[in-house]
């Protein structure tokens, strides 16, 4: 299964908007895709390039469950088995992603956009890097690219993450393979951060087979159904970064960053390109739901996690929900601390009981309106590292990002303010009351509209 497959099942669902008219990939194709935002698209005509354009395919968590064959409720359940139990990929001799080898390469022929007039060049924003670290092996990972030249590219490598932690421990180049136009389960496995040593394409193998063949030119191994694959080297010369517009929908900083050079292109015969748009709703949800697995699991260790969102209004990144069966009564508490430890970048986290919905943000208000009190149930961690992609954290040039952390335990309190342990029935007094269902159409009058 491949990129091609859910193209094909997204129109056949009747998801797919189809773009037949020529579109220019010099901020016009970005605004096109913004205007359609959570929708898959669909261009056959990009002016400059002989290659299809696709986007949005990642938009909505009902296509992730499209794509997977599943209930969008069983989603993170399926991620987390996946995350816990890797398959190792079966290894193919051929593939269509080398079904053409280009002999004079160059990146200008890739559609590449320009999203925004202050862009600090073309970017590449769904490429999947994969890389080989020296003591824990191969690693993929998402990375920003932004073309400099015909066969050069300046890489976003985020500090102390799987690529900067690579690249320290090699004297010279990094070899490196970008993958374009990738299978929903290696764009899921992709964005998740699994312990060292756990390989992210044995995830996506666990969520769907995912067969894999040896690059031409670099001792890495790629994705078989891969649209496009750049082979080349991390160097260590850098230039200047950006800028870019980023999860946060706010300018990232310019900054110094790694060149990469490209030594070989493979790709599919008419291969089609994918193209995040920044800032926008696959961006937002590619990043953040692949991450709620490692919170499950993490809180899962101190107590009885039923669920867990990165909400949107966190730009899928900095914000979760977490609900849990609440057994005892520091559990809310012992939750924030595990949920912090399950996705470092999180900024604010909210832990509520069983009875509250997390995909309901009115329901979470409730929850931290009636059973939260700050005195009592707020936890302020300061000056932590945190993710570079909050505005108002702390950013020193080549330093981790720094920010204060909150977390607000809005489940039901088992003690009294007198210290007393609450019982069952005064816990149960802390829930909603109810009314019963009735069938109202006995009710109306006859001849009255419905």
């Amino acid at each position: 299964m491949s990129l091609r497959s859910f193209i094909a099942k997204a129109q056949e669902a009747g998801y797919l908007v189809t773009i037949t008219r020529e579109v220019d990939p010099y901020l016009e194709m970005a605004r096109v895709i913004n205007a359609l935002d959570g929708q898959p698209v669909l261009f056959t005509r990009v002016k400059g390039s002989p290659y299809q354009v696709v986007s949005g395919l990642c938009s909505a968590r009902e296509y992730f469950a499209l794509d997977l064959c599943m209930d969008q409720s069983q989603l993170l359940f399926a991620l987390v088995q996946a995350l816990g139990n890797p398959i190792t990929p079966q290894m193919v001799a051929s593939a269509p992603c080398q079904e053409v080898v280009e002999g004079e390469m160059d990146l200008n022929t890739l559609p590449i956009l320009i999203h925004l007039p202050d862009d600090g060049g073309p970017y590449v924003t769904a490429g999947v890097v994969i890389v080989k670290d020296p003591d824990h092996g191969r690693n993929m990972c998402f990375h920003r690219l932004m073309r400099i030249g015909p066969r050069q590219f300046a890489v976003r490598v985020v500090e102390g993450r799987g690529t900067d932690t690579a690249l320290r421990k090699v004297s010279g180049e990094l070899e490196v393979a970008i993958c374009l136009g990738n299978s929903i389960p290696v764009l899921l496995a992709a964005a998740m951060s699994p312990p060292k040593g756990v390989d992210e394409l044995s995830i996506a193998n666990a969520l769907r087979p995912t067969p894999l063949v040896k690059c031409r030119s670099v001792d890495l191994e790629v994705p078989a159904d891969s649209e496009f694959v750049l082979e080349g080297r991390i160097t260590r010369r850098s230039v200047a970064e950006g800028p870019f517009i980023d999860l946060t929908e706010t300018w990232d900083i310019v900054r110094q960053q790694p060149i990469i050079e490209v030594d070989c292109l493979t790709h599919r015969r008419d291969a089609i390109y994918h193209a995040l748009l920044p800032g926008r709703l696959e961006h937002k949800l590619l990043m953040g739901m692949p991450r709620e697995p490692s919170i499950y699991a993490a809180v899962s260790q101190v107590c009885q996690c039923k669920n867990v969102l990165i909400t949107p209004g966190g730009m899928s990144w900095l914000h979760a929900v977490v609900q849990i069966v609440k057994q005892f009564p520091d559990d809310g508490r012992k939750a924030i601390a595990a949920a912090f430890r399950g996705h470092t970048s999180l900024k604010h986290i909210v832990v509520v009981d069983e009875d509250i919905d997390p995909f309901n943000p009115a329901e979470v208000e409730w929850a931290i309106a009636t059973r939260f009190q700050a005195d009592r149930d707020l936890i302020v961690l300061e000056d932590r590292p945190s993710s570079s992609l909050d505005p108002s954290a702390t950013h020193i040039l080549g330093q981790k990002t720094r920010t204060s952390k909150m977390g607000l335990d809005a489940t039901i309190p088992w003690y009294k303010p007198t210290g007393e342990l609450r019982t069952r029935e005064e816990r149960e007094e802390f829930k909603k009351v109810g009314y019963e269902e009735v069938d109202v159409a006995v009710y109306r009058t006859f001849g009255e509209k419905r």
